[in-house]
């Protein structure tokens, strides 16, 4: 099941990891730099302006088979305290807010996600990565991330799991 961050959760972890919001912005190699693949994902790194340590996220972007234009980067990072692992999915701008983000990881239905904030490059859904739904990604093939568009029309954008937990366990 994914679970929500608590609306405080949610700012102090907006606020915190504005610094890679970059890496969510599918500019990672302008930004940072690609310290590892691990299958589908890469494991980049960067220094952010006024940060005493480096900060890393394992991330994929992804579009849609049939769209060109809706494009989805997944980013998973642990916060700077290391007490909680974040998942967190940029969608474009134009989706439709209210629905969320649907999860589905090899045919079956983990949940939604609801949109926390949007920016000039897109909408951030953000959940707190548990062990349940880490275990779940680390196991599966195939993770279908869906947007709306209309309340009707729900876009599924497959996201390659492969080398995801071999990635997750690099993550500093």
């Amino acid at each position: 099941m994914i679970r929500s961050l608590s609306p405080a959760a949610a700012a102090a972890t907006v606020l915190a990891a504005l610094a890679l919001s970059a890496f969510a912005g599918g500019q990672a190699a302008a930004q940072g730099a690609v310290k590892s693949s691990h299958g589908a994902w890469s494991l980049v790194c960067d220094t952010p302006p006024g940060a005493s340590s480096e900060q890393c996220a394992l991330m994929q972007n992804v579009v849609a088979e049939d769209r060109a234009e809706v494009g989805l980067s997944v980013v998973v990072l642990k916060t700077a305290d290391q007490k909680a692992r974040i998942l967190r999915v940029l969608a474009p701008l134009g989706v439709l807010l209210p629905n969320g983000l649907g999860l589905n990881v090899d045919g079956e239905d983990i949940g939604r996600a609801y949109f926390v904030k949007c920016f000039q490059d897109g909408c951030y859904a953000e959940v707190i990565l548990e062990e349940p739904l880490l275990a779940t990604l680390s196991a599966g093939g195939t993770a279908t991330f869906i947007v709306f568009q209309t309340p009707e029309e729900g876009i599924g954008i497959p996201v390659d799991l492969t080398g995801f937990a071999e990635g997750f366990q690099n993550l500093p």
